[in-house]
């Protein structure tokens, strides 16, 4: 795929500011490494709050493809923002976008609860609380362009373990909302007062993770080894100003474009992970397949296997992680393979068709999803010098948004 090499190419040019292990305060009890993977968690947990409440939504609104409405929504709204926030990251604050999203993040999931209470009162058919829905939909699509291009551009400016912390928080999210999802359906009977009542248990816990990840951000921006690194970029970025002055906005614009060029392949890895992804996930789990033993019980463990195996292949980078661009960007390649085999698990003889075929596919799918995905982020913003680092870091989730927001279309038009 053209990868090169992902240390050669800032070692000249990050060498002086490279620290030793006296140098950088030590994470005491692991307190940075603890904020990111809740922050990581954090940013996904609004969307998979309102995609596992899909049956809630269903049951009030009849007739509509809600889950692929929200999803091509959610993406193409955080799509248009990023575009935004990259073209101007150099004069905006990510402090500043964090806490603004985060705020945003508990707006938009406050609406859901809110109007159940005073408006819908699980009375079905009243759309005009459906386009208020999609409405909060994309504020939170909003603030996930400001939280996830905030963390994971400020995480790139940190050693590789606290970007591992972020993705792996992000598979956490969704093994929170799968559990809460099991038990809430466990204990709720499935009518129209159980599906209400789990569905505003997802949005009050997500509520209450925002308020925490509010908290834990503003602790850790103030923590020795946040500190550390801070004070490394902006050594970096003086350097940078003494020998070229202020970026001017054509001058930006030449850097934007060579930060770009230097992690584009580790993009285009990532936006290709999550066409596969998307253009088979949720929406294949929850509509396309049956099953006679487990009935309804099928796509929510189908979903929780996707979510569990996904948090496990993320985590895996802690253990080993591959630094070789170019294996990192085949195994996205040979993702490709999982359409002709979820479409034999469909249309193939029957015993492929079972459960267990699907359950394995599936979990692969998030094995596989969660490894590739975690080794892309660590290593793309390690090509570029230290004081860049935030952009690539921004300009890497553009492109998984974008893949995000490819797959969610795909899906609506790849009926397998």
């Amino acid at each position: 795929m053209g990868y090169s090499g992902v240390r050669g190419e800032t070692e000249e040019e990050s060498h002086l500011l490279a620290p030793t292990s006296a140098q950088v305060p030590a994470d005491r009890f692991h307190l940075a490494y603890f904020v990111y993977f809740t922050l990581g968690a954090g940013f996904l947990l609004p969307w998979n709050a309102f995609i596992t409440a899909v049956d809630y939504f269903d049951y009030l609104y009849p007739g509509v493809n809600v889950d692929r409405v929200f999803a091509v929504v959610y993406m193409l709204v955080a799509l248009t923002c990023l575009v935004l926030i990259v073209g101007w990251a150099h004069k905006s604050n990510a402090y500043v976008r964090i806490n603004l999203g985060l705020s945003l993040f508990v707006v938009s999931l406050l609406v859901i609860p809110v109007m159940d209470l005073v408006y819908i009162r699980g009375i079905k058919g009243l759309y005009s609380g459906y386009y208020v829905t999609v409405a909060a939909v994309a504020l939170s699509g909003i603030a996930d362009a400001l939280v996830q291009g905030g963390v994971i551009g400020s995480a790139g400016e940190l050693p590789e373990r606290y970007m591992q912390a972020t993705v792996a928080g992000t598979a956490a999210s969704g093994v929170l909302v799968s559990v809460l999802r099991i038990v809430t359906k466990a204990i709720f009977p499935q009518d129209a007062h159980g599906l209400r009542s789990s569905a505003n248990v997802y949005f009050s816990v997500s509520i209450v993770v925002m308020v925490i990840c509010l908290v834990c951000y503003n602790v850790a921006d103030r923590l020795p080894v946040i500190q550390y690194y801070k004070h490394l970029k902006m050594q970096a970025v003086n350097e940078e100003e003494k020998e070229k002055g202020a970026l001017s906005g054509a001058q930006w614009r030449s850097t934007l474009w060579d930060i770009v060029g230097r992690i584009k392949w580790f993009g285009f890895g990532i936006f290709l992970i999550y066409v596969v992804t998307l253009s088979i996930f949720p929406g294949y789990v929850t509509e396309d397949v049956h099953s006679k033993i487990l009935k309804d019980w099928y796509p929510v463990l189908l979903i929780t296997g996707y979510n569990v195996f996904d948090l496990i292949g993320k985590t895996l980078p802690a253990i080993y992680l591959i630094e070789n661009a170019k294996v990192a960007g085949a195994a996205c390649v040979s993702r490709l393979l999982f359409f002709p085999l979820f479409l034999v698990c469909l249309h193939g003889p029957e015993f492929v068709r079972s459960e267990i075929p699907v359950t394995f596919l599936t979990c692969l799918l998030g094995l596989t999803n969660g490894y590739a995905t975690a080794v892309l982020m660590i290593l793309a913003p390690k090509t570029v010098p230290l004081q860049h680092s935030e952009t690539a870091g921004i300009v890497i989730v553009l492109f998984l948004i974008l893949g995000l927001a490819t797959g969610s279309l795909v899906a609506w038009f790849w009926v397998i």
